[in-house]
């Protein structure tokens, strides 16, 4: 809160973890950048790290679907002005909400109007609500204005749109259905480090991906998605799990940039995008069978992201 600017003037604040900016958040910080823009002030996320659940509840940390960095540009497609992430810590967790509401949103963002959905809580014990929020707005000079995020569709059979959902699918390897929640592919990312370098004796190199702590990795498989580096995205074969050709018991993920040729990705951040599910891991017979596979696998691969750019 310290790096609030002095000459701040009035903002519209929306508040939430907003873990994977899906569909349904995306409707609550939509609503909050248009009254911002009738306005004529800044649209404002206020989120936490780390998670509030990791604080309360200490080794509960959710799977996150994207990290801070990520959210962050998330927010800024859709038009969001500036994010504050609070550090959540035992201190802060003891905060009443009307001493949250005072030091966060009067001030130091001076809220001219609060956006959330109708299920926020906040504050000490969770016992803040929007009808609390709404209350002490009276006193406050803020207006509050509650946005319906339940979006449902074909995902998880119809429930509605949740993080938590989204984190169910993903840790099933439905990429697809997770994709359909978040409004794009689901995305893991981290730094290439150096493997076995099995793939490369097989002439498949792989882009072997440190994921970031916490990473909500999709169940042990093989995926069709995107390689992204330096900016450039690339169709890729993805292989998430230990390796039980060569008796692996380390979870990794890799990924294989199509039809590329001599990449040096180690130490580069990248970025892999999940977006359909190809095949479970298997353990062949032989190394042969092993290549016929990843042919195949290459194969389908390069038709389904063709397909889906065709699109």
């Amino acid at each position: 809160m310290e790096e609030i600017p002095q000459d701040w003037g009035r903002s519209v604040v929306t508040i939430g973890s907003y873990d994977g900016v899906h569909r349904g958040h995306q409707l609550i910080i939509g609503r909050a950048v248009e009254r911002a823009r009738e306005l004529g002030v800044p649209a404002v996320v206020v989120t936490f790290d780390p998670h509030p659940s990791e604080v309360v509840r200490p080794g509960s940390h959710p799977p996150l679907l994207a990290p801070h960095h990520r959210r962050a540009e998330l927010m800024a497609e859709l038009g969001v002005d500036a994010v504050l992430v609070l550090p959540f810590t035992s201190e802060f967790s003891k905060l009443s909400p009307a001493d949250f509401i005072v030091k966060v949103l009067v001030d130091k963002l001076h809220a001219r109007v609060v956006v959330e959905g109708p299920n926020f809580r906040f504050g000490h014990r969770a016992a803040g609500n929007v009808e609390y929020l709404t209350e002490l707005g009276r006193t406050y000079d803020y207006e509050v204005e509650v946005v319906d995020l339940y979006v449902t569709g074909e995902a998880g059979g119809g429930q509605p749109f949740s993080s938590t959902l989204t984190r169910r699918l993903v840790a099933e390897g439905d990429v697809r259905g997770a994709a359909e929640i978040l409004g794009r592919p689901h995305r893991v990312e981290g730094v290439v480090v150096r493997g076995a370098q099995r793939g490369r004796e097989l002439g498949y190199p792989t882009a072997n991906v440190e994921t970031l702590p916490h990473t909500a990795i999709p169940a042990d498989g093989v995926y069709a998605g995107w390689l992204t580096a330096d900016g450039e995205r690339m169709p890729a074969a993805i292989s998430v799990g230990t390796n039980p050709q060569f008796d692996g018991t380390e979870r990794t993920v890799e990924a294989y940039a199509i039809d590329r040729v001599g990449l040096d990705l180690y130490g580069m951040h990248v970025a892999v995008d999940f977006l359909a599910y190809v095949r479970g891991q298997k353990k062949f017979d032989s190394i042969e069978a092993l290549l016929e596979a990843i042919a195949d696998d290459v194969k389908r691969c390069r038709e389904l992201t063709g397909e889906y750019d065709a699109r």
